[in-house]
């Protein structure tokens, strides 16, 4: 007899990775590009320290609210969909019964085999077949604001740490070039590390995140070199 074989995919991770990879993303380029921003305008080291830091602390608040805030819209609109379906079975068990017979003859089964398929898992759990297979809420997939929030404040935090420390570290006179390359090479360890724990393709995931981060920096340096220079 052959042994069943349990297989991990990679798709329950999507909730908090997609929150991880923003919340590091977003930390790196936002204080990088700060940081940039205010050395490029002539600013002293105790100037962008305190940029630095109030741009840490607060993005990290913002990532975090922000998440929690649109996750939660999710969170009510599957909970407000999922209380419309359990009032529609209790009131209309055929009609719910003949939709989701309708949904797995889209899927290709025959008409017949469809009614049975729909009889046999209505019976077994009613609410979370039409959950998963008419509506799309599945387990893994279901909208978590807490841990979306907190993730995107703690990996925003990491982020955001990496190219302050190069603050510490640089002379001032090479500061903006040791931040840029430091946060380019954080970005690319970023990507690759995200494409891995997603099953992507890691040149593609580093390229994307390095390309867009050194974008916004380089336009953030840009206009704190022209605003330096103007005052």
């Amino acid at each position: 007899m052959s042994r069943l074989h349990t297989e991990n995919h990679l798709v329950s991770r999507i909730g908090w990775l997609r929150a991880a990879v923003l919340g590091a993303n977003d930390g790196i380029v936002s204080t990088a590009s700060l940081i940039m921003g205010v050395a490029s305008a002539s600013g002293g080291r105790s100037e962008i320290l305190v940029a630095g830091v109030a741009g840490l602390v607060a993005g990290a608040m913002s990532m975090a609210a922000g998440e929690y805030v649109s996750v939660s819209s999710q969170s009510d609109t599957e909970s407000a969909d999922l209380a419309r379906e359990r009032k529609e079975l209790a009131t209309q068990p055929e009609a719910e019964l003949d939709e989701l017979t309708e949904v797995y003859v889209g899927r290709g089964l025959t008409p017949d085999l469809a009614r049975q398929v729909a009889q046999q898992l209505t019976a077994h759990d009613a609410l979370g077949s039409h959950a998963r297979d008419e509506l799309g809420i599945v387990e893994h997939l279901a909208a978590r604001p807490v841990e979306a929030a907190l993730t995107s404040a703690a990996t925003f935090a990491v982020g955001a740490a990496m190219p302050l420390l190069m603050v510490f570290i640089a002379p001032p006179a090479v500061l903006v070039y040791v931040v840029a390359i430091a946060s380019l090479l954080f970005l690319a360890l970023l990507g690759a590390v995200g494409a891995k724990a997603g099953g992507a393709g890691v040149v593609k995931g580093t390229a994307r995140v390095t390309f867009w981060g050194a974008l916004a920096m380089a336009l953030t340096a840009g206009i704190g070199a022209v605003v330096g220079v103007a005052v």
